[in-house]
């Protein structure tokens, strides 16, 4: 079975109950215009319309027809995670999040969600990975950014949740943000094309030159995007590890520990990727169902010069051990 371990869900039925109950919430507003949603956290600005795709199964599941996907990993979306709002008030809106994903997911067995955490705290997000992780998630998906548009996954006042991730083996998937701020990126498009790239990049770097990955090596880290630049870079982070001795941790060593998904569009560059972290460590990932994401992810796989034993790896094996699919 093929799987898809790199989607995303914000199912329907979460914007009806939320019309119903946004007061929960004094920090969310909710705005509907026919059948498009938006969100806005803390007095931020809205985040981009929810479309259809994001909601709906029945699409989605011809897509994954179509594509000989069997069973799809999917956490929700990155604009929707919450990480403005107070502690407190993320820590509610996260358990709101997995409640509604568990529950669409319970109906649909082809589809396994991730969870989300407030990762504006460690002590919250460490909480809510606990309640999460008793409540049958396997894994979560985290930005980047752990504060929106800013912050370091680095940040000593997160270690609660790398300690609780490690742990309890959770699967820990890193997902670039949506970032704008740099102003070369916005006219020409480049945001999903490049600048998500730049973010997956600096935010995991740090992570291994801070250790995080060999410190909480409990965990199963998958960095999407393949990874970013890191694969190609790594040499360049190496060099800089040895100019500066006793001051970083080894990222080779860290990138030994991390997963990746496939999200590399080209079999050549799939190859790549496989020569310097190992087939054993890349998944399929389709970003479904944003533009940027692959249209034939199975495809990539299958035309990438690269043994049929490493092919099943990356298309579903290595997946089904660690999220438990078709096991459970």
């Amino acid at each position: 079975m093929n799987i898809d371990i790199h989607a995303h869900f914000a199912p329907q039925s979460m914007f009806e109950d939320l019309k119903r109950s946004i007061g929960r919430f004094p920090s969310v507003e909710l705005m509907q215009s026919d059948d498009a949603f938006q969100l806005a956290f803390a007095g931020r600005k809205p985040t981009r319309p929810v479309m259809p795709k994001l909601r709906e199964t029945g699409q989605r599941l011809q897509w994954m027809d179509e594509r000989d996907i069997g069973h799809q990993v999917s956490g929700g979306w990155l604009d929707m995670f919450g990480y403005e709002l107070p502690a407190e008030e993320g820590a509610a809106w996260s358990r709101m999040i997995n409640e509604q994903l568990l529950r669409a997911c319970e109906s649909e067995r082809r589809l396994t969600p991730l969870a989300s955490v407030p990762m504006q705290s460690g002590r919250h997000a460490a909480a809510v990975l606990h309640e999460a992780m008793d409540a049958g998630f396997r894994g979560f998906m985290i930005a980047a950014q752990p504060k929106g548009e800013g912050g370091n996954l680095d940040d000593p006042g997160l270690d609660p949740f790398w300690e609780a991730a490690s742990d309890r083996r959770a699967v820990v998937l890193i997902h670039p943000v949506y970032d704008t701020t740099d102003a070369r990126i916005r006219e020409p498009d480049l945001v999903n094309a490049v600048a998500r790239l730049n973010d997956m990049t600096a935010a995991c770097a740090r992570l291994l030159f801070s250790g995080h990955f060999v410190k909480y090596s409990g965990m199963k880290a998958v960095l999407t995007t393949g990874g970013g630049g890191l694969p190609f870079v790594i040499g360049r982070l190496v060099r800089n590890f040895h100019a500066n001795p006793g001051k970083y941790a080894d990222p080779e060593e860290g990138l030994r520990r991390c997963y990746f998904d496939s999200l590399v569009f080209q079999p050549d560059a799939l190859k790549f990727l496989c020569g310097k972290v190992g087939a054993d460590r890349v998944m399929l990932g389709s970003d479904y169902p944003f533009p940027i994401g692959d249209p034939a992810p199975v495809e990539v796989v299958r035309n990438a010069a690269l043994s049929a034993e490493d092919k099943d790896k990356i298309l579903g094996g290595t997946a089904a051990g660690i999220f438990g699919i078709g096991i459970r």
